[in-house]
C-alpha cells in the first residue's frame, strides 16, 4: 500500500473570490464558504462515548432554539445573498426535530437550488426516508461505528443497531444516494470493527468514511495519544483489502479516498487531526440556537438569533454573517500547545 499525497494544510487563496467582507462569505485568507451546516437540535437519542456521557447533557431551552421559520429564513439568506451552494442539516439528532421534512422542503425550494443533505444516526429513518425524498433531500450520511450488536450497545448505551441498519436500507431504497456511512474508531473499543464495517458497506452499496476522533467530547477526555489515526486505519484495512489512491480530484472534500480491490468501490479517511485540510475549508456553521461558527473547534461564535428576533432585515443579517466570517482562523490549531477544546461538545455544535 502506498500513501497518497494530501493537500498542504496552508491556506490557499482563491484569486476569483470577492474581497473579504463583501459579496459572499469570504474570510481574510481568501477562502469562500459555500457549504452551510445547520444544527436543528442539540438533543440526541444515543449516548455515543466520544460525544456525551450516558446520562446526557443539559439541553438547550426551547425558547433559545431557532424556530422552523427562523431556520428557513437564515438558510434562504445564505443561499440567495451569500452564495451558499450546499446545505447539510445536522444535530444532535435532526430526526428528533418535528418540522424536519418541512425545513428540508423549504431549502430545496430555494433558487438557486442548493444541494441538501442530512447527517443522522438513522434511528427512525426507516419511517421518514420516503417523506424526506419527496421533500427533495438529495442524500444521507449515517453515523455508525460498528455492526457488532454488543459493541454498538457499549458505544451508544442503547440497543438500537437494528433500527440503524433498517434506516440505512430505507435511505437507499428511497433514492437518497449515495448513502454514506461515517465511522469513528476508538482505541481499545472498536478498532477491530474497521474491516467488518468496510465489508458490510461494500456488500450493501454504502460509501464508508472513517473519521479520526476529534476533541469534541462533552467530558474533555480526548487525548491525541489515544486516538486511532488515519495511518492506523489504513494499516488495518490494507491487511484485508488492496487499497490504491483514488486519483479523482479531491477539491475541498475532507476525505482522502482509496479504491478498494481495484475499484470502483472506495473507502474514505478523514484525517481531521493528523493531516489538516483547513487550507481548503469552505464551511460555515449555524447552531440550533442561532450562532455562527467558522470552525468545529472555534471557541468564538457570532450571534444571529438576537438580531433576527429584534427585527433585523435580510441585508443586515447577511452583513453580520459576512463580518463573522472575517474572524475565521487559518487552521484549527490542534497541534498548538495553547489549543483548548471548544466549550460546546459536538452534539451542540452540529457536524
Amino acid at each position: 500500500m502506498t500513501s497518497a499525497a494530501l493537500p498542504d494544510p496552508t491556506v490557499r487563496r482563491d484569486p476569483a473570490a470577492p474581497a473579504p467582507g463583501s459579496g459572499g462569505l469570504v474570510d481574510r485568507y481568501g477562502r469562500t464558504a459555500t457549504d452551510l451546516r445547520v444544527s436543528l437540535t442539540d438533543r440526541c437519542n444515543l449516548r455515543c462515548t466520544y460525544c456525551m456521557p450516558p446520562e446526557g447533557l443539559d439541553w438547550l431551552p426551547k425558547t433559545e432554539v431557532l424556530t422552523d421559520d427562523e431556520i428557513g429564513r437564515l438558510v434562504r439568506i445564505g443561499v440567495e445573498e451569500l452564495g451558499i451552494r450546499e446545505v447539510r442539516f445536522t444535530g444532535g439528532e435532526p430526526l428528533l426535530r418535528p418540522g424536519l421534512v418541512g425545513i428540508v422542503a423549504a431549502a430545496t425550494a430555494l433558487s438557486p437550488r442548493p444541494e441538501v443533505s442530512l447527517t443522522t444516526n438513522a434511528i427512525g429513518l426507516s419511517r421518514v426516508a420516503p417523506a424526506l425524498a419527496e421533500a427533495g433531500l438529495d442524500r444521507i450520511n449515517v453515523s455508525l461505528d460498528t455492526i457488532d450488536r454488543t459493541r454498538f450497545k457499549q458505544l451508544t448505551h442503547r440497543d438500537r443497531l437494528d433500527d440503524v441498519l433498517a434506516g440505512l436500507a430505507a435511505a437507499r431504497d428511497a433514492g437518497l444516494t449515495p448513502v454514506k456511512v461515517n465511522a469513528v474508531l476508538m482505541r481499545g473499543l472498536n478498532e477491530e470493527d474497521a474491516v467488518p464495517l468496510l465489508d458490510y458497506c461494500l456488500e450493501h452499496g454504502y460509501q464508508l468514511r472513517f473519521i479520526e476522533q476529534m476533541p469534541l467530547d462533552a467530558h474533555h477526555a480526548w487525548t491525541r495519544g489515544e486516538m486511532v489515526t488515519a495511518e492506523d486505519i489504513l494499516e488495518r484495512l490494507s491487511a484485508a483489502h488492496s487499497l490504491t489512491p483514488d486519483t479523482e480530484e479531491r477539491g475541498s472534500a475532507p476525505a482522502e479516498r482509496w479504491l478498494v480491490d481495484g475499484g470502483p468501490s472506495t473507502v474514505g479517511v478523514i484525517a481531521s487531526v493528523t493531516r489538516s485540510f483547513c487550507g481548503t475549508c469552505d464551511r460555515t456553521r449555524l447552531t440550533a440556537d442561532g450562532q455562527i461558527r467558522n470552525c468545529l473547534f472555534a471557541r468564538e461564535e457570532s450571534d444571529l438569533r438576537t438580531a433576527l428576533r429584534d427585527g433585523a432585515t435580510d441585508a443586515e443579517l447577511a452583513d453580520r454573517w459576512r463580518i463573522a466570517t472575517l474572524g475565521k482562523l487559518p487552521g484549527h490549531g490542534i497541534d498548538d500547545p495553547s489549543f483548548l477544546q471548544p466549550n460546546r461538545p459536538m452534539s451542540a455544535i452540529g457536524g
